[in-house]
């Protein structure tokens, strides 16, 4: 009888070269394909007088996504909304995609130095350190930039290095420490979450594979969609505040 493998890191499945394909890559690319074909079938479907009943599910999706984050970044979502529901999308699907059947499931077995090893062809996206840590990377990134082009270079820094006032100057390190720990913060509670249920799903379903899991399976839907919520409404948070002008008291 096979015993229950479960992985922190994600397991390799190929190589290109000395370039490692990890099954969370691969994963990624098909999570990333599906919405480049949707974006493409809705934006033909824009043309036509008649529109498709996906055309006007993703333009209903769109427009509620866009009023419900103005109501947050208010006059900056013109500029940041591309980013904010490029954000949600991949998370959310990447999420969901978790929970497919096959997804963890469908694989092969290699021999390593614990025994015989189940390596599966397909894992979650987000149940990867890597892509939760490049999408965290990404929204702090994007975040100082933002500050920067708003705020100009001088107000910038200056709200991390004000050697004029001692007690500005400890707040200012302190925020530095806080901008770095974001990526920390991002990164380890959407993975912690997806993979926390991932594995709760493993278990219950080798345990007992009929009925049992699907409440859970239920709950992880909804998680995926309140994940990809949370790290997007943190980031538009995160923008709004550092695009706001500095006033003295």
């Amino acid at each position: 009888m096979k015993s229950l493998h479960i992985s922190v890191a994600p397991e390799v499945i190929t190589h290109i070269g000395s370039f490692k394909i990890t099954n969370s890559l691969l994963t990624s690319l098909i999570v990333m394909l599906f919405l480049v074909i949707i974006a493409f079938k809705v934006k033909g479907g824009s043309s036509k007088k008649k529109k498709s009943v996906l055309y006007l599910a993703v333009d209903l999706i769109i427009e509620k996504f866009y009023m419900f984050f103005k109501n947050i970044a208010g006059e900056r979502i013109d500029a940041i909304f591309p980013l904010l529901i490029t954000f949600f999308l991949f998370i959310i699907f990447g999420n969901w995609i978790g929970l497919f059947p096959g997804v963890g499931s469908v694989g092969f077995y290699e021999t390593g130095e614990h025994g015989e090893l189940f390596v599966p062809f397909f894992r979650g996206p987000n149940a990867d350190l890597n892509t939760t840590f490049a999408l965290a990377l990404i929204s702090v990134s994007v975040t100082q930039y933002l500050s920067i082009k708003t705020l100009g270079l001088k107000t910038y820094i200056s709200k991390f290095i004000n050697i004029k006032n001692p007690i500005k100057f400890f707040v200012g390190i302190l925020e530095l420490i806080s901008e770095f720990a974001k990526i920390l913060s991002f990164s380890f509670r959407l993975f912690g979450n997806i993979f926390a249920g991932e594995v709760l799903l493993s278990v219950m379903i080798f345990l007992i594979p009929i009925l049992v899991p699907v409440p859970f399976l239920i709950l992880e839907v909804f998680v995926g969609f309140i994940q990809a919520l949370v790290f997007t409404m943190l980031t538009t948070i995160f923008i709004v505040i550092a695009t706001e002008e500095q006033h003295e008291g």
